[in-house]
């Protein structure tokens, strides 16, 4: 507020400097000046009053306004606020951020009993339905070179926190494998061309999800530092998929996009999926964390449909990681179950089988890995790690040319010389088998550079 002191000094710097010269010859009369003073004194007043009028007004629209309201109105003016100049649709407050990772892949393969289609899956990254088979003496080994960029990654988040403390956020990730989308995409003639392929896309409100991403019932945080995309593969739940998902403390419950696989009675044709399923896969989980390491918990039930037939199916998982110090950890998980099929080891085994009459049967199959993780020092660590995977199949259903068993063990080394670059370099060995007694086997050498941003 300006003082009284203040306002007349101003006033009587204002009026001299607008007197002519002669004026102020004429100050000098002591009655001139008396006037003079009375009229600023007067002009003062004047203005006093019209800011103390300004001030009366003020407090009383903010005593009209109810308790109450006041948080909405608060709100309101959140909401009118204006658009953020980058994104302007986004709500005030919003978030962003930004991240991911450019990975090299090279790998020399080998394996005893055929080989590896090109460009498949296989060559990209160790998928254990992938290694060839043949009796024994009758296989003829193969080797190649494969290197690409294709799992290379981005992110992008939103997050907003309300006035009320609601939190949302927003997030979707994608990367290149994806195959082509031209005539000379989706190979290593020309370009190298890949069209972008969908991870997560997903929108959270405080305890609620919404969207595609990993699956409740996988533990993600218990997945082994290796090069390969994912390591141990056949014993590793793994499943991304559109869900609505509860979180509350420990606990969280899913209901998830449900797809039933079948194997034809006696293997008399390749696996097929069913797309009549009605009701979703429900999951549970139950995790609990500290600095010793974290333990998680999961149960899945399911319901299989095709041609009016119906089955159900029930499985369970158990996975953490367990800190030894501050420079090792185990990472473990054990799963398997009734139906438990497309889930494990990239869908090694069926989640159903038909019989002769053409009813469904849900299939067994188990599996886990285990994980030794050592720090040689700040820039160089290294994992050790073995995976199974074991399918109980009726021969006398799915015919004898199904998976019956896969393993694989391997061991890497990865140097960070500054902390988002990692180069490192893998051996693994790996052997399936299926229920004629047929097998095979595959080594791969694996280097990769990878640097997060």
């Amino acid at each position: 507020m300006i003082s009284n002191k203040k306002l007349a000094a101003l006033a009587v710097t204002t009026a001299l400097a607008a007197m002519p010269l002669s004026a102020l010859a004429q100050a000098t009369d002591a009655k001139a000046m008396e006037a003079r003073m009375a009229q600023l004194e007067q002009e003062m007043q004047q203005m006093r009053a019209m800011l103390q009028q300004y001030q009366q007004r003020e407090a009383a629209n903010a005593a009209a306004v109810p308790a109450a309201s006041a948080s909405a109105l608060d709100a309101t003016r959140v909401v009118a606020a204006a658009p953020s100049a980058t994104l302007p649709n986004a709500m005030p407050g919003t978030k962003f951020s930004f991240g991911g990772f450019i990975k090299l892949d090279s790998m020399y393969t080998r394996t005893s009993d055929g080989e590896i289609a090109d460009g498949s899956a296989g060559r990209l990254f160790y998928f254990p339905g992938a290694t060839p088979v043949a009796a024994d003496g009758n296989g003829r080994s193969a080797s190649y070179t494969d290197v690409h960029a294709q799992f290379s990654r981005f992110w992008f988040g939103a997050d907003t926190t309300t006035d009320d403390g609601d939190k949302l956020k927003a997030y979707i990730e994608a990367d290149m494998y994806g195959g082509g989308s031209n005539a000379f995409a989706g190979n290593e003639v020309i370009t190298n061309t890949y069209a972008l392929t969908l991870r997560q896309a997903y929108v959270s409100w405080n305890n609620w999800l919404a969207g595609q991403t990993w699956s409740n019932f996988q533990d993600v945080a218990a997945l082994p530092d290796t090069v390969d995309f994912t390591g141990p593969s056949e014993g590793t739940i793994f499943s991304r998929q559109a869900q609505l998902r509860y979180t509350r403390g420990a606990w969280s419950f899913s209901a998830e996009n449900p797809q039933t696989t079948i194997t034809p009675f006696a293997g008399r044709g390749a696996r097929f999926n069913s797309g009549a399923d009605t009701i979703p896969d429900l999951t549970a989980r139950w995790n609990t964390r500290g600095n010793w390491g974290h333990f998680t918990a999961a149960a899945m039930l399911r319901n299989f449909r095709y041609g009016g037939e119906t089955e159900t199916g029930a499985a369970l998982s158990v996975s953490g990681r367990f800190n030894i110090g501050a420079n090792d950890d185990l990472r473990y998980m054990v799963s398997g179950g009734s139906g438990v099929g497309r889930y494990l080891g990239f869908a090694l085994g069926s989640d159903t089988v038909l019989d002769e009459e053409g009813r469904l049967h849900a299939m067994d199959g188990y599996g886990g890995f285990a994980a030794w993780r050592h720090a040689f020092s700040p820039k160089l660590r290294g994992n050790l790690v073995y995976s199974v995977a074991v399918l109980d199949n009726d021969a006398a259903l799915t015919g004898y040319e199904v998976t019956e068993k896969a393993q694989s063990v391997r061991a890497n080394l990865i140097y960070s010389p500054f902390p988002k670059l990692d180069l490192g370099v893998e051996l693994s060995h790996a052997t399936r088998r299926i229920e004629n007694g047929q097998e095979g086997d595959m080594n791969r050498l694996h280097t990769h550079v990878k640097y997060n941003f």
